[in-house]
Order: C-alpha cells, then structure tokens, then sequence
C-alpha cells in the first residue's frame, strides 16, 4: 500500500500538536494544518488515484509560497483499493493515529457513503470528496460532508436533453454500474427524456467488483438501440467498447465524464475508432493537453508544480489536474476560514463558496455554496471526441440535478 504519510511528516505532525493549546482541534497548530484521505492507488479503479498526488503537489506549490495564514499544509493519503471496507478502516486510522483536521478529496461513491456516518458522528469534515451521488448532498442530516462533483442526476439530465434535441427518435440502452453512480446517471437521463421522444428500450448493470461487462453489451445490442449510454468507471467502459466493436455494433456513445480521461479514451480509439469517434460527454475542467489552453497562465503553472513537486507523476494524466482542481478550492476555503483555524471555521467557509476564480476550471463555471445547498459545481459544458481530442460542442449547461 502506497502512502504519503513518511515518518519525518508523521513525526512533524505529532509534533506540532504537542505544541498546540490544549483546546485546538486534532491536526492543526499556528504553523500547520494536516489533512487525510483515501484514494485507489492499486486496483480496478487505480486510474483515479492520481488524484491524490496531483492534490499534494498543489499544496506543496502553496507551502512553498508561504503556505494559508502562515499554516503549512500536510496531506496524507491512503490506498483503499477502491473497496469501501478498506475506505473505513484506513479512514479511522486518520481520524484517531494520525489525528488529521479534516477528511479531504476521498475518492468513490460507495466509498465516501461508507465513512459518512463515522465523520459527521465525530464531526470531523468530510471536504469535497470524488463523489456526485444524490445522497452525498444531504446537508441537514450530513452537515459535515461534501461532494466536489456535479450531480451525477444533473450529468444523466444534460443527456436526456441533448438527446432529445438531437436524436428525438432516439432508442437508448443504457450500461450502468450498480452504485449511486449508475444509477443516479440514469434516474437522471429518464427524468430528462419521459415523454419527449427518445426511449430507453435496455438496461444492463454491472457491479463494480465484476470482471467483465461483456454479456451486458451483446444483451444491450440485441434490442434494436441506437445509442449508448455508458455509466461506467474506466475499466468498465473500456471493457464495454471493446466489446461492442467485437459485436460490430455502432450506437450513438455517451460516456461517464469520470471515464474521459486522455489516456483512456486514447486506449478505446485505438481498440474501437469507429465508436470513439463522434462520441459525447460532459466536462468541467480544462484539459491541459488541449492545444487551446497551451498559453493559459493555468497550464503553465500546472506543469511547473508537477515538475518540481510530482516529477514521477504524468502532466498529461488529467486526474492529475482534477486533483489541482480540488486542492485549490481547499486552499481557498482554508484562507475563507482564517486565521482562528477550527474545524467549524472550516465548514462555515465551505458553506459559502462563491468564487468563479479557480483556474482549473473551465470559463464560466462558479463554485457556489450555501447551508443548504452543499454542490459547488452545477454547470458543465458538453464535448465530442473527434479521435483526437475532446472539442467544445455546447455552451455552459445547468447540470440539473
């Protein structure tokens, strides 16, 4: 098991809350701030690991520039695998041996559900976490968990309506992994086309523990559909490409916005073209192998932090740059909860976010908070893959959740 949680950066952590007065909060001190998490860094999902590093190297970038209120920002991150149970335990050993401030950037939808209860039981803060489900948004009765994710409802809504815009007659199948993320997508889809012309005429799920999606798909392609929708993680989709293009089928695709990655979608062009091609998806970040951001002052930055505080890491791994994305919104809230660092101060912060300035996302696109409203991000655009890469096909889109 991969971590980041070297004995010199334990010790400086044990350390510095030795020296902090009897009535502060676990893991934070006037001189640093220790924040813990889980990611998949091994397994079938090890594709989102990166972003974990890719967090702890904008927050090394920030420590180097004096850090947040003269606070210094430590991240330890954990591999979970991608099994909630691991998520559970490895999350314990950060609250109560490693005496973290707050949980941040925990990936996975089953996951993060997992450890919801425990931290707003211990009220520790459950910050902007890999997780767009219905559930994670439940600020009255989870006042101390947050999602970073646009609504997964919201991602299956833009869908249905651009289908119903562009393929009125559409026939959809649908292949969707049997967690919230699955099935939130396609609540949303459903919701976005019921009675306005396009039909969902199959659906297959698959569990995310699973080994291959094949059957699904030939079931899929026996009904007659001329569309796809694949709400799937990486491993899946690819899976379900290959074996579409085996059975000669050539559907209409949308694919899960946590399965566009570059590199991803480079191994199912190269397994599949004739389905890569034309395909369509969601996007909030830019992506900074797109030669349109090649001046953008963001990529440039990107590519100086990941050379100087990850240089084992890949630029071009987007997941790199989503963990950016997120631990600058961190950094954020942490200056918003200021100088009398609690982890009350941090949540109040998070509760009121109201910024269109991160340089990670795309043009247009606010982080937006409020007590009861606990979803940051509720816009999006919409891309087509043209074998290439991923090309702007709509404006700025509510992602209606």
């Amino acid at each position: 098991m991969r971590a980041l949680a070297a004995a010199g950066l334990l010790a400086l952590a044990v350390a510095s809350s030795a020296g902090a007065s009897p009535s502060a909060d676990p893991g934070v001190t006037p001189t640093s701030v220790l924040l813990g998490g889980t990611a998949p860094l091994t397994g079938e999902a090890a594709a989102f690991g990166s972003v974990a590093p890719g967090a702890k190297a904008y927050f090394d970038y920030v420590n180097s520039k004096g850090g947040v209120a003269g606070r210094k920002i430590s991240y330890v991150y954990y591999d979970d695998a991608y099994n909630p149970a691991q998520t559970v335990q490895l999350t314990r050993r950060l609250v109560e041996q490693d005496h973290v401030f707050a949980i941040f950037n925990s990936v996975g939808t089953a996951n993060n559900l997992a450890i919801r209860d425990y931290l707003n039981g211990t009220k520790v803060p459950q910050l902007y976490v890999g997780d767009g489900s219905q559930q994670i948004a439940s600020p009255v009765r989870y006042p101390w968990t947050m999602g970073f994710l646009m609504s997964y409802r919201g991602e299956g809504d833009v869908y249905g309506k651009t289908v119903v815009k562009s393929r009125p007659k559409a026939r959809i199948a649908v292949l969707y992994e049997n967690t919230d993320l699955g099935r939130d997508m396609l609540t949303g889809l459903t919701r976005a086309i019921a009675g306005k012309g396009p039909k969902i005429i199959a659906s297959q799920s698959y569990e995310y523990t699973g080994a291959d999606v094949s059957s699904q798909v030939a079931t899929l392609k026996a009904s007659g559909a001329d569309t796809l929708m694949l709400f799937a993680t990486p491993k899946f989709f690819l899976n379900a490409m290959v074996a579409a293009h085996k059975l000669g089928w050539k559907p209409q695709v949308y694919i899960a916005s946590v399965s566009i990655e570059p590199t991803i979608m480079a191994i199912a062009r190269f397994n599949a073209p004739e389905l890569t091609k034309g395909a369509l998806s969601i996007a909030f970040v830019k992506n900074p192998n797109d030669p349109i951001w090649a001046k953008d002052p963001a990529v440039a930055l990107y590519r100086s932090i990941m050379k100087r505080f990850d240089p084992t890491g890949r630029p071009t791994d987007v997941y790199n740059w989503y963990g950016m994305t997120v631990a600058w919104t961190m950094v954020e809230t942490l200056r918003k909860a200021g100088r009398n660092l609690t982890r009350t101060s941090l949540l109040a912060a998070a509760q009121r976010l109201d910024t269109g300035a991160n340089p990670f996302l795309l043009p247009g696109i606010r982080l937006k908070t409020s007590r009861t409203d606990y979803r940051p991000m509720e816009y999006v655009y919409l891309y087509r893959y043209d074998n290439k890469q991923w090309v702007k096909a709509s404006g700025l889109l509510h992602a209606r959740g």
